[in-house]
C-alpha cells in the first residue's frame, strides 16, 4: 500500500472517532460536514493536480468550508439565558429566564 492509502484509511478512521466524541448537534453536525468537505475538497484536489500536494490541500480546505457552512446553516442555539427559580413548594429548577430578567427587573 502507498502511504496515501494509508493516509486516507487513517483520516476516515480519525474523522469517525471524532464525530463519534460530539456532544451537541450542531457540533455533530459540523463534524460530518467537516467530513464531506474533506472528501470533495480531495476530490478535487487530486484531479485538479493529480499529486498527493494537491490532494492535502484540497482536503484541508474541503474540511474547513464543509465546517463553515454546516456550523452556519444549522439552527443556532438560543441567545436567551437560563435562570434558577425557587418553585413555592422550596424545589428549584432551571428554565428560560423571563422578561423581567432582561428588563433588569429582578
Amino acid at each position: 500500500m502507498t502511504i496515501f492509502k494509508f493516509a486516507t484509511i487513517g483520516a476516515v478512521v480519525l474523522t469517525a472517532a471524532l464525530a463519534g466524541c460530539s456532544q451537541t448537534p450542531q457540533q455533530q453536525r459540523t463534524t460530518t460536514g467537516a467530513a464531506l468537505g474533506a472528501a470533495g475538497g480531495a476530490l478535487v484536489g487530486q484531479a485538479v493536480g493529480r499529486n498527493t500536494e494537491s490532494t492535502l490541500i484540497g482536503a484541508g480546505a474541503g474540511a474547513l468550508l464543509g465546517a463553515v457552512v454546516a456550523s452556519s446553516s444549522g439552527p443556532q442555539p438560543s441567545d436567551r439565558q437560563m435562570c434558577r427559580y425557587r418553585a413555592p413548594d422550596g424545589r428549584i429548577y432551571v428554565a428560560e429566564c423571563d422578561e423581567r430578567y432582561y428588563r433588569g427587573r429582578y
